[in-house]
């Protein structure tokens, strides 16, 4: 007897084959497909409308979705998905992570679903070149890696941000900082002081970033530079968008981050926004906030806050040969703020340390900590408590003054 995995995947090569792609078919127009074949397949073999639905719903996503896992990316629970081969998906959920019970039937099957999304990015993974960074149409990261580099491969990696964007006021809720020090961020930013956000991976930078950004008034003119675009900037009306494009088969060049921030200057940015910076751009990125584009942010990859410092000089090193003080100095009279955030080992979210970078002393950049995290214990249910607690004063607060705001 034909198992309902059989019977599936038998429905979806016949619907396929069906399917006439030289011309193009609506959403609409392959339900009908898939209705009318459904009809016909219970009068040889009866199905249930549990099992109608749910094939009905399969087999589109099959042909026009993401496959097995669309499912996957529709629910809001789930903020990772990680499929390592065929057979193997899992899935991080509410911090925690679980194995899945859905499966590709073969890597042929995956393959198909990693074209679809990088082609929907004009973009091309292959054995040639087996690595790619992504999204969806939805904003969700992905990342893909295959063979020969992925032994148990292909890899496929997607990180799913919020359908509604995290504000300020939900970070608040979270417990990741208090509302007296998102206030004096309000404060900053409206100011225009340069601002870094550091922190692991995982650890909430991007949304920590786009919380942020709803501090900027509204008739500034903002543009924001993105490896893959993961920002969801609301409220902006003069909002320009750009996101780096790799070299593909079909000639087109690379236009790197590099070349993006040094166009954006044509532009006559207020403020540019660097979704992240993790090589010789930070050199680029040092420019613009030494070129009068104050309140411009970014964020990276660090374990604290002093070695945010050190992370952008070394990559200042990767995109110029000048020597380590002319760099020290670039980050000191460029960076005021550093906010460096971390995920706790109950999985939540805080920020753990806002330092001012004063200036270039004695050969080094001096940082001083403004807040702290500091661990009291934990509660009934293991979750991490502590208190931001305040460590000094602002040393610099002539951006403040001069906005009204001191």
């Amino acid at each position: 007897m034909e198992s309902r995995e059989e019977r599936k995947k038998r429905l979806r090569e016949k619907l396929a084959e069906s399917i006439d792609y030289a011309t193009e078919k609506t959403d609409e127009e392959i339900q009908e497909m898939i209705d009318d074949m459904l009809t016909k397949e219970s009068k040889v073999a009866p199905l249930g409308l549990i099992q109608r639905e749910q094939l009905r719903r399969e087999l589109f996503h099959a042909i026009r979705k993401l496959d097995v896992l669309q499912d996957l990316v529709d629910d809001p629970h789930i903020t990772e998905i990680m499929i390592n081969g065929p057979e193997h998906i899992f899935i991080e959920k509410e911090g925690r992570l679980y194995r899945s019970e859905l499966r590709f039937e073969s890597q042929e099957q995956l393959h198909n679903v990693i074209q679809q999304i990088v082609a929907d990015c004009n973009r091309v993974v292959n054995e040639a070149s087996p690595i790619v960074d992504a999204r969806l149409r939805g904003g969700a990261r992905v990342n893909v890696v295959l063979n020969p580099v992925a032994l148990n491969g292909p890899i496929v990696t997607i990180r799913r941000f919020p359908d509604k964007p995290i504000m300020m006021e939900d970070l608040i809720a979270y417990g990741s900082l208090t509302r007296e020090v998102s206030e004096w961020l309000r404060k900053l930013v409206q100011a225009k002081y340069n601002i870094m956000i550091s922190g692991g991976t995982g650890s909430g930078k991007t949304t920590f970033l786009n919380a942020l950004s709803y501090y900027i008034p509204v008739e500034e003119r903002i543009i924001t530079i993105e490896d893959s675009a993961e920002l969801q900037i609301l409220g902006l009306p003069n909002l320009v968008r750009m996101e780096k494009r790799n070299a593909n088969v079909e000639g087109c060049s690379e236009i790197g981050i590099r070349d993006l921030i040094k166009t954006s200057l044509r532009m006559r940015p207020d403020r540019i926004i660097v979704g992240e910076v993790r090589g010789g751009e930070a050199f680029d990125m040092m420019q613009c906030l030494n070129t009068g584009h104050d309140g411009s942010m970014s964020t990276g990859h660090a374990n604290s806050a002093a070695d945010m410092l050190s992370r952008l000089e070394n990559m200042i090193m990767m995109g110029m040969d000048i020597p380590l003080a002319a760099i020290r100095q670039q980050i000191a009279s460029g960076v005021d703020l550093i906010v460096h955030l971390g995920r706790l080992r109950d999985r939540s979210r805080k920020v753990l340390e806002i330092a001012e970078v004063l200036g270039y002393e004695e050969d080094k950049i001096a940082l001083k900590t403004l807040f702290q995290f500091t661990e009291t214990g934990e509660d009934t249910e293991g979750r991490v408590v502590g208190v931001l607690q305040k460590k000094g004063e602002l040393s610099y607060v002539d951006k403040l003054q001069a906005a009204g705001l001191w």
